[in-house]
């Protein structure tokens, strides 16, 4: 990757550390992770599916 880029992916893995937790992740998978159950957590329920009822005649 050329270096800007680099430097870009860096500067926002930076932020979204600071936006959730007052320490950076140790690693890219602890990031992955905690981001993903995060996601998880606030999707939940989002995709259930409702049964429709059945209007009487």
């Amino acid at each position: 990757m050329p270096p800007a880029l680099v430097k870009a992916h860096n500067d926002l893995d930076r932020a979204v550390d600071l936006a959730y937790r007052p320490q950076p992740f140790t690693t890219e998978a602890g990031r992955m992770v905690f981001l993903f159950e995060l996601y998880e957590k606030y999707t939940a329920g989002l995709f259930v599916e409702t049964k429709k009822k059945k209007k009487k005649k």
